[in-house]
């Protein structure tokens, strides 16, 4: 009982600071964790973003299509001659809800670090919010001297506002993105060998 009580009072404090902290310190708070994974972004994607296989550029492009559609995807532009793909979907596409959960699980920490430098105590519930948000796959297939270079980035859209009334971030947590791109990797190489290419 003692401790039940003891954790509504936290919580009524954390509403409470929530009231308390004002658009700019939210602001601040965003701007520093997109800072944060920004950087991240970047490590990973020079990683992980970009690969070469020794296929003909159309089979390239096709299994990417097919890669993008298989993990939630939908093209909304492309054009094969310039090797280049736009996928859109709802977050937490390309992942499904238990991989974006083991993804967020990892990165929270980190959010709320962060946001607790900001916003006092509210910045211990802060949470990744995928709802109201598209994924965004820009994809290339560009023919290189040893094959097909084939690179992708991610990035998020605004569809409908937080429920939490914070601002959002323009990155996806760090292990969303290992994770999506693994995946994609994983379907796109999957179809390269159905179709005998790889």
């Amino acid at each position: 009982m003692a401790r039940a009580l003891r954790l509504a009072s936290c919580l009524l404090v954390a509403v409470l600071a929530a009231g308390c902290a004002s658009d700019e310190q939210k602001r601040d708070a965003i701007n520093e964790v997109n800072a944060e994974f920004r950087v991240q972004y970047e490590r990973i994607l020079a990683e992980r973003g970009t690969r070469v296989y020794r296929i003909a550029p159309g089979d390239a492009f096709h299994a990417l299509r097919v890669a993008l559609l298989r993990v939630g995807m939908h093209v909304d532009e492309q054009s094969q001659a310039m090797g280049y793909l736009r996928a859109i979907g709802p977050a937490p596409s390309p992942l499904n809800d238990s991989e974006w959960r083991a993804a967020a699980l990892q990165d929270q920490p980190k959010l709320r670090e962060i946001a607790e430098r900001h916003i006092g105590p509210l910045g211990r519930f802060v949470t990744f919010e995928p709802e109201g948000l598209e994924v965004i796959i820009n994809a290339t297939a560009l023919e290189v001297r040893n094959g097909v270079e084939i690179s992708l980035t991610a990035r998020m859209h605004e569809v409908a506002p937080p429920k939490s009334g914070m601002p959002r971030r323009e990155y996806l947590p760090p292990s969303a993105v290992r994770m999506g791109l693994d995946k994609i990797w994983g379907e796109f190489e999957r179809e390269l060998r159905l179709a005998g290419r790889f």
